[in-house]
């Protein structure tokens, strides 16, 4: 006996539509429909479309790595600080053939970063200045190149083949910290701190953290987030949680912001050791994602410990659309996850899942401001 599965639009079952669907797809692929639809004026304009969506995501990779060379050569600086300038200026002061800087200056204006004037010369465009505008970008932009490097083979990134460079760069991830240098700690300690501002800002723009508290920030680095979170609400304490090698980096912070009375700092390793208790409210700011399911579940579990009843969790970190797949977390975040040889991007539903089994109640999920930037969930120890 057969089951209709119904629910669809209209009254349609869910079968058939998938089936029309299926059809559908294979219809469009034939190359003779291609040929029709070059035809018509309604299905030539989709067809037209279609393929310059398929172009740009092929061309996507080119287009950045022209904002890497910009970023690079610093003509995105140059050009804000000096004004507009020649292709051939350029060229000579930067050790670049005159023809190429030309190709490499269109190739900016084409993607709305530089623009091209009447004259001939080039200028900033808004979206370039843009870059400039946001702590660290030109750091992450250049620290892409590990990435782009990595995604040269894709299919072995997908079947976990060989070392890849980024779990060279975050080695503090495949384990509790043993054997990681100062010298390691403080370049992830300054690449988190440049992009960490913007995802603070966000979060509590989603969650504001008010009225007296105390804070424990779980793999926190330098303190950038328990920084924005004390300059905001003068009420609060906090509580910092790292690797003992991020801890130098911390205190310096901690010091240069007059935080000393207020912030305490407590090196260990999640992993490993139990997490501090007295705080009423712990975040995990870009902590779960760089993790397997195992490590996560024991984190959650650590953190419903050492919160009293009633305590709150925060997540914050790019999640994936789930059921709804969208560019931030499903391409970007999930594929440097992939080659940082652990951890995954999850849903917001199935951070909340995870939550839940922790012993967690009431999971909140409020809309993102920028899904590039960070989404954030919510919960409580139940009284």
């Amino acid at each position: 006996m057969t089951m209709e599965v119904h629910g669809g639009r209209g009254g349609v079952p869910l079968r058939e539509r998938g089936s029309w669907r299926s059809w559908a797809a294979r219809l469009v692929a034939k190359p003779r429909f291609q040929e029709l639809a070059a035809r018509l004026p309604v299905a030539r304009r989709i067809a037209r479309r279609d393929g310059q969506e398929i172009f740009d995501i092929l061309q996507g990779f080119v287009a950045s790595q022209v904002l890497s060379a910009l970023v690079e050569l610093g003509l995105l600086r140059q050009l804000l600080e000096d004004g507009p300038q020649t292709a051939a200026n350029l060229a000579f002061r930067h050790d670049v053939p005159a023809h190429r800087m030309q190709h490499l200056l269109q190739a900016g204006a084409a993607i709305g970063l530089l623009k091209r004037r009447r004259s001939g010369d080039y200028a900033i465009a808004r979206k370039g200045a843009a870059i400039l505008g946001v702590p660290g970008l030109e750091g992450m932009i250049a620290h892409n190149r590990e990435l782009y490097a990595d995604l040269a083979d894709p299919v072995s990134v997908l079947r976990e083949e060989g070392q890849t460079r980024l779990a060279q760069f975050w080695p503090y991830v495949l384990g509790g910290g043993d054997g990681i240098g100062p010298d390691v700690a403080e370049k992830y300690s300054a690449l988190m701190a440049d992009s960490q501002l913007l995802v603070a800002r966000d979060t509590l723009g989603m969650l504001p953290l008010n009225g007296p508290m105390t804070l424990l920030d779980v793999g926190g680095g330098s303190g950038v987030f328990l920084g924005e979170v004390l300059r905001r609400n003068a009420q609060a304490n906090g509580m910092l949680f790292d690797l003992p090698q991020v801890m130098p980096a911390a205190q310096a912070r901690r010091e240069a912001a007059g935080l000393t009375g207020r912030l305490t700092l407590h090196g260990g390793s999640f992993r490993e050791d139990e997490l501090p208790r007295g705080a009423d409210v712990i975040s995990l700011i870009r902590v779960l994602y760089d993790h397997s399911d195992e490590t996560v579940t024991a984190l959650l579990r650590k953190v419903y410990e050492a919160l009293p009843p009633g305590g709150r969790l925060i997540v914050s970190e790019p999640m994936s659309g789930g059921a709804r797949p969208e560019r931030a977390g499903d391409v970007y975040f999930a594929f440097y996850t992939m080659a940082m040889g652990t951890g995954q991007v999850r849903s917001a539903e199935r951070i909340v899942e995870m939550c839940k089994t922790a012993g967690f109640t009431d999971p909140s999920a409020p809309a993102p401001r920028r899904a590039f930037i960070t989404s954030a969930v919510s919960c409580v120890k139940p009284t």
